[in-house]
């Protein structure tokens, strides 16, 4: 990680630096499940969390290099547990970019009291997303085989990946 690397809310502004590699790595198909096709607004409601959720951006000097948002997995009775997706901008990869927004988003949920962190759809063959989450505490609890239609190896399993915070 870069010593100019800071993480903080995302603003209205930071969407035009966001979306340039958001949709890059929606459109690779390797990593998430979105529609290749959406355009800047259908994807901002997407990735723009409103309260209680948020999301935030990692800037590298003036640079918005990476991307999160959090929030509770579910409404209700399921709001007691986090979860999270995020984005790093594929020019600067293993920079530490990732790492920096999941301790970040980790501490925000101890913070405001979640029970855990649930990982719905980590894409198994994601192994650098794997190892990441696997070294900051979170467990594999179970696969969907064949969830994801990966470009290059084609049906392959989601993991839901848990941390437990209490």
């Amino acid at each position: 990680m870069t010593p100019e690397l800071t993480i903080r809310p995302a603003t209205v502004d930071d969407w035009s630096h966001i979306f340039p590699f958001w949709s890059r790595i929606v459109a690779s198909g390797q990593s998430y499940a979105y529609p290749s096709d959406l355009d800047s607004d259908g994807a901002r409601a997407l990735w723009m969390e409103q309260a209680p959720g948020r999301t935030v951006v990692a800037v590298d000097g003036t640079r918005v290099v990476g991307t999160a948002k959090m929030g509770p997995n579910r409404p209700g009775r399921g709001a007691h547990i986090a979860t999270a997706s995020f984005m790093v901008d594929p020019d600067c990869g293993m920079r530490g970019v990732g790492r920096a927004l999941g301790e970040e988003m980790v501490g925000w949920a101890r913070e405001r009291g979640y029970a855990g962190i649930q990982f719905n759809a980590v894409v198994e063959t994601n192994a650098r997303a794997v190892g990441l989450w696997r070294s900051l505490g979170f467990e594999i609890v179970g696969t969907v085989p064949g969830a994801f239609m990966h470009p290059q190896h084609g049906p392959v399993g989601l993991h839901v990946m848990f941390l437990p915070l209490d």
